[in-house]
């Protein structure tokens, strides 16, 4: 048996208006879902399913770089959008919703950076960037990263296709480069198999009511986290030139028109 009804859930957006007066019409835009999964059958007598990690960590890491980068001295070059999503978990809808009908002209989005899920079970010694590999944003998480003393790692988890399963993907479906970096398996602490801990956390807390605040949290973890996509986003907003699809990239021949002026 079916039931349809009618639901709303808006995103929440707020803007940091750029300092140059030739680029502050042009936005950074950094993503990250409110959302989970809510009350749903239970499992071993509990049917909260809390999203601890999934999204409200990146949620307080969006919510934490938009402190960070209003507490500067000067903003930005360019302007920053700091987009709470709603219903990511249902499909990407708000990201999706965003993406067709931004509070800003699309043509004028030049990136996106999104924030899920960034797990603070070790210290890390890498990061990973999905989708780094298809655009100038890979460069520019390399830069941040080195800057930190991180290095960037590649997709440990191919076979999951996760570039096309958050928050950025609505979009690069809309040509604009967008990227989306977690935690890497590198951990720094030698009694910690970051590959492990990881999996294990995806295999048996991920989408469970376990998912709460009682795990295990490394908070200098989620600052280092933190401070890696604030200093890529800042470098992308200081920038003269907007990030670019690399030459021949699928994604960037599938949709970059979209993203011309009018479209």
């Amino acid at each position: 048996m079916s039931r349809l009804s009618d639901v709303q859930s808006p995103n929440v957006v707020a803007k940091l208006e750029g300092a140059d007066p030739e680029l502050r019409d042009e936005y950074v835009v950094y993503s990250a879902h409110l959302d989970h999964d809510g009350i749903m059958e239970s499992i071993e007598g509990d049917n909260i399913f809390n999203g601890a990690y999934d999204n409200a960590s990146g949620t307080a890491v969006l919510l934490e770089m938009a402190r960070a980068f209003q507490c500067l001295p000067e903003p930005p070059r360019r302007s920053i959008l700091f987009l709470g999503t709603t219903a990511e978990e249902k499909g990407l809808l708000g990201a999706d919703y965003f993406a067709q009908d931004p509070t800003v002209p699309r043509e004028s989005i030049v990136a996106n950076l999104n924030v899920d899920s960034p797990l603070m079970l070790y210290p890390p010694k890498d990061v990973v960037v999905f989708g780094g590999e298809h655009s100038s944003l890979g460069r520019t998480f390399e830069r941040a990263a080195s800057h930190l003393g991180l290095s960037i790692s590649p997709d440990p988890m191919p076979e999951e296709v996760i570039f096309v399963r958050s928050d950025q993907f609505p979009f690069v479906r809309h040509g604009i480069p967008a990227a989306f970096a977690i935690v890497g398996f590198e951990s720094g602490d030698p009694e910690i198999d970051g590959a492990a801990a990881t999996r294990t956390w995806l295999t048996t807390v991920y989408h469970t009511p376990k998912d709460d605040f009682s795990q295990k949290m490394d908070f200098e973890t989620g600052a280092l986290y933190a401070r890696v996509n604030f200093l890529a986003g800042y470098l992308v907003a200081q920038s003269s030139e907007p990030p670019t699809w690399n030459d021949g990239d699928f994604f960037g021949t599938l949709f970059a028109e979209k993203q011309e002026p009018g479209r």
